[in-house]
């Protein structure tokens, strides 16, 4: 025989299924035994799909939905082991340089000789920099070396190493032979060549950043390619502005304009494509990319105006632009670190993409 309870003492009722189906939810009711089990039958014969989506009045949940991210909220994945000045660096300099071969090429075939020099010397000094943070980051240039001992085309790290030594020489020679003037056939050849393969060396690093597991980095792997192509593409007109005398410098606020223009369209794109994925762009350091887009902006149009007539405006534009693009790869640099950091962006955008799936092959519509 039962024992007898207080009248208002309540229990907590449980499904009989409960054990068999985890997403069903325990509910406290008034005391005085279970309900038929036929009345949890609905009239196509499916049990408990009633007391799943609705509940009798003055029921309340017991077991909140779940709402998982991660073991005691630790990240899922390995943070990157790559130094933010050394990498971020990397990527803005590796950019700057291979933007400025392609201007300077360009500028050479159209007569304007100062504007040529300009970026072939900023090209192989960027290029330098960027080997400096690279071997830095990897502690001994040695393992720069070991690299280049085999050649693999599903590797983004293979293949760039060898873009890179292989436009680092060409570069150098370019603007040897624009500052001395001497073997200008072998000057032409080597500006060429670095235009050709700089368009290479100033995307290869989007790819690079992509083939990792980082949520921002590898949901935007649409967008990166472009973003940093026009990000190279504002960085080297601003160096043309800085260095290049107004009648010389139509080249480079063109590039400014169209590398402004890209760049922010991409950054965009990819913030509205991958939507909560994209938040840390918004916050903490990753706001450096937001800055950088409003700086290439001001100086592109600052540029396009007041730069062709004024020598001051044209350095504050050019500055402005430099400035830009370092805060745009700076920014997407440590928005990516942070997304690799909290779990939220690892788990919830998977289960997302498990659900889509799950919904098309039983065909609902979205």
């Amino acid at each position: 025989m039962s024992e007898d309870r207080p009248a208002d003492q309540t229990d907590v009722r449980m499904d009989d299924d409960l054990a068999l189906r985890p997403d069903r939810e325990a509910t406290v009711g008034s005391a005085g035994g279970r309900e038929p089990r036929g009345d949890r039958r609905r009239a196509d014969g499916r049990r408990g799909d009633r007391w799943r989506g609705e509940r009798r009045r003055g029921d309340r949940a017991m077991v909140p939905e779940a709402d998982f991210r991660s073991y005691y909220g630790l990240p899922v994945l390995n943070e990157p082991t790559w130094h933010d000045y050394d990498i971020a660096g990397y990527l803005f300099l590796g950019g700057l340089a291979g933007a400025s071969s392609i201007l300077a090429a360009a500028a050479g075939v159209t007569g304007r000789p100062r504007l040529a020099r300009a970026g072939k010397v900023g090209a192989l000094c960027a290029i330098g920099g960027s080997f400096y943070a690279l071997i830095h980051d990897l502690g001994k240039p040695a393992r720069f070396v070991n690299m280049l001992r085999v050649f693999k085309v599903t590797s983004p790290m293979s293949v760039g190493t060898w873009i890179l030594s292989a436009y680092g020489p060409q570069a150098g020679l370019a603007a040897v032979t624009a500052v001395t003037g001497r073997f200008p056939r072998l000057g032409r050849a080597a500006s060429a060549g670095a235009g050709l393969t700089g368009a290479a060396v100033a995307t290869y690093t989007a790819v690079l950043v992509a083939d990792t597991a980082v949520p921002l980095w590898h949901d935007g792997h649409r967008e990166l390619p472009l973003l940093f192509a026009g990000s190279a593409m504002a960085a080297a007109g601003g160096l043309g502005l800085l260095a290049a005398p107004l009648a010389e410098a139509g080249p480079a606020r063109g590039t400014a304009l169209l590398g402004t223009a890209l760049e922010t369209a991409a950054y965009l794109r990819m913030e509205r494509r991958l939507g909560p994925v994209a938040e840390p762009l918004r916050r903490g350091k990753g706001r450096l990319a937001r800055l950088g887009e409003g700086l290439s902006a001001a100086g592109a149009l600052l540029g396009a105006t007041a730069g062709r007539r004024s020598r001051a405006a044209a350095v504050a534009a050019g500055a402005a632009l430099l400035a830009g693009s370092a805060c745009t790869r700076f920014g997407v640099f440590h928005a990516g670190i942070a997304s690799a950091n909290d779990p939220a962006y690892t788990v919830e955008p998977q289960r997302a993409r498990l659900a889509a799936r799950e919904r098309q092959r039983n065909g609902v519509p979205e």
